[in-house]
Formats: structure tokens, sequence, C-alpha cells
């Protein structure tokens, strides 16, 4: 016991990054390390460019644990979006046995069906912490797992990219008149809010908003946060910088299994995919804060960047739709009616706690105290 211990934590010690198309180390002796767990070769595709900090960095993090936690025994190979298959064919991939595991954002799915979407970020939904207190203890796993079945695929949490800005614009926004006509990169359910106030919703890809800001042909974007963004120089076309985020306020990202192949692990095997998902979820929420602080403030700071917050009729007019947008998706059939129904009384638990805890305190020590 002792010797299959110090060959664990070995093995932890030892492995290095996972980059993506790149396989972990195997240990020199796997059978003293993982007992009776078969050997497996397993592939992961994502839906993130490669070399993708944060959102492919989850991913790659996520394989590279259940490969520590194994000892080896499950190897993962990961494949950035286009590498195996195309970001928004990874569900498929997974679904019909051609990849074991997919790693992306539930919301691409919706075409699957709408319920998809609460399972990653809804407008004016939970934050970080919120979702997953639903998704563990809510009733919302539960619910997943009804949701993809049918589709031959089992789903864990396995990342957070937690509160996500309102967005740049190449103007500053002073009123809800100043978004009627806007050209505007948010897809989903954000983005059908924003039609319903006036402004057109564009969807575009990662790799394709840059040089949609650049030529001109959307006024504005969303992406992530300061992180991200930086990342993407979206800064160099865009100075208007607006908070608070309405349409992802803690976008959670998921780690697929193919279902039969899930069924086909013994309880060991699971319980490593599950941890391992577990530590990639926790560790990427620490990831974002950590730097989207640092990033914010190298753009306002080193580049300019004009911080603004979006004007309260704005918010009001949102708010007001994405109720609207909301029902409406809710009724299109009782899967989602389901899901809905859950989440709305999750959220409005988190609420009543967190308004007297987290929020209080926030607005109290920002009023009251600074070191």
């Amino acid at each position: 016991m002792i010797k299959r211990r110090q060959l664990l934590a070995g093995g932890a010690l030892g492995a290095t990054g996972l980059a993506a198309g790149c396989e972990c180390g195997t240990p020199a002796s796997l059978a003293e390390v993982t007992g009776n767990l078969e050997s497996r070769e397993l592939k992961m595709v994502t839906t993130w460019p490669k070399d993708f900090p944060g959102l492919g960095t989850m991913a790659e993090r996520t394989a590279q644990f259940i490969t520590e936690m194994s000892g080896g025994a499950m190897r993962v190979r990961v494949f950035a979006a286009g590498e195996l298959v195309s970001a928004f064919e990874s569900f498929d991939a997974v679904s019909n046995g051609a990849a074991d595991l997919y790693h992306g954002a539930e919301y691409y799915w919706v075409g699957k069906s709408p319920a998809f979407a609460f399972f990653t970020a809804i407008p004016f939904g939970m934050t970080a912490m919120e979702i997953m207190a639903w998704t563990e203890f809510g009733g919302g796993q539960e619910l997943w797992d009804e949701l993809s079945a049918p589709f031959n695929v089992k789903a864990f949490a396995a990342g957070n990219s937690t509160h996500q800005l309102g967005g740049w614009f190449k103007e500053e926004i002073n009123s809800l008149e100043d978004m009627r006509g806007k050209r505007i990169r948010m897809p989903g359910l954000g983005g059908e809010v924003l039609r319903r106030i006036g402004a057109s919703a564009v969807a575009l890809s990662g790799g394709e908003i840059y040089q949609a800001l650049q030529s001109g042909a959307i006024d504005g974007t969303e992406w992530v946060g300061p992180w991200n963004d930086l990342a993407f120089g979206f800064h160099r076309e865009a100075k208007y910088y607006y908070w608070p985020g309405f349409h992802e306020p803690g976008a959670q990202l998921g780690a697929g299994i193919n279902l039969e192949l899930w069924n086909s692990l013994n309880l060991q095997e699971q319980s490593i995919i599950t941890g391992a998902c577990h530590r990639a979820n926790h560790l990427s929420i620490a990831e974002y804060i950590h730097h989207n602080a640092t990033a914010l403030d190298q753009l306002v700071n080193d580049h300019d960047v004009q911080l603004r917050k979006m004007p309260d009729d704005v918010m009001v007019a949102l708010a007001r739709e994405t109720k609207n947008v909301l029902e409406e998706t809710a009724e299109t059939d009782d899967m989602t009616r389901r899901v809905f129904e859950s989440y709305k009384a999750s959220l409005a638990r988190s609420q009543a706690w967190t308004g007297i805890s987290e929020e209080a305190f926030m607005s109290t020590r920002r009023s009251v105290f600074s070191l």
C-alpha cells in the first residue's frame, strides 16, 4: 500500500501540462500503480482553439487529472477544435462514439434541446457559486443526466469562466436609444434579448470576432472577460468596456463522456472521472478571478481602456425582455420546462441567501473598508 501511494504521488508531481493534441505520460510500471484498472486510451475533443488560455486550460487539466488520478491507466489525448472534429461537432462525436469525451459549453447544444442552455448560463441567471449549488445539490445534475441520456452522453461540470462583462463598444452607450441598431456579437439567449431591445445580434465564433470588429462589420462584442479579451486584443479596436454583463453571470463549462463507455466503467474509474471534473471546476474559478483582476488592471492602466457602467434604462429593458425570452423558451417542451422550474427555484433560494451574505458584505466592504 505504501509503495502504491508513493507511486501515485510521484506520478502526480512529475506529470507535465497536457497541450492540445498531446498525450500525458505513462508511469514506468503501470501494473504496480493501477491495480485492477483497465488500460484505456481516451480521446477528448473540445470546442476551444488550440492552446487557448483558461477555456482550453480547463479541458487540458481535466484530461491530465484523469490520467494522473488513474496512475496512467486512463490516458487522455486532447484535440482542440478543428483537429479531430469542428467545435460544434464535439457533442455528436461523443454521442456516436467517434470520440470518448468532449469539453465545451453546453449551450452550444441548444439545437438538440433548449434546456442545455441552463447548464452553461442564461441572462440574469446564476453566478459561478450558484450554478455549482444547483448542479451539485439542487437537482441540476439529475436533470442534466436525464437530458443528456437520450443522446448517449453523461456530462459533468468541469470549469467556469465566472462573471462575463457586458462587452466592448466603439462608441459610448448613454441610453437605451444608443443600443438600437447596434450590431453586437452575442450568441444564444442573450442575443435574442438584444434583438428585442432593438439591437442586431450577430453570432460569430471566437476566431472571427476581432476581424469583424476591425472592419466595422460589428459595433460591439462580448467574449469572456478581461483575461481572454485582452488576449484577443479587442482594446485595439474598441476603447469602451461596459459592465456589468447580463448574459453570462457564471458560465459553467461541461465535460461529457460517451454514455456506453461510462456505463462500462467500474466504480473506481467513474469516481476518477468525476473527481477530475470537480478538481478542474474548482481550479478554473480561482484561475479566472485571479487573471481577470490582473488583466483588468492592464487594460485600464496600460491600454487606456474606458470602463463604463451600462445605463440603468438599458439594464431594465434587458431584464424585462430576458424574462419574456426565458418563459417562451420554457414552453418548448416538458424537459425544458422542468429544467427551467428547477433552475428558477434554486436561483430564488440562492438570492435569499446571497442578498444578506456575499452581496451585502461586498457592498459594505466597498463603502467602509480598504487595505
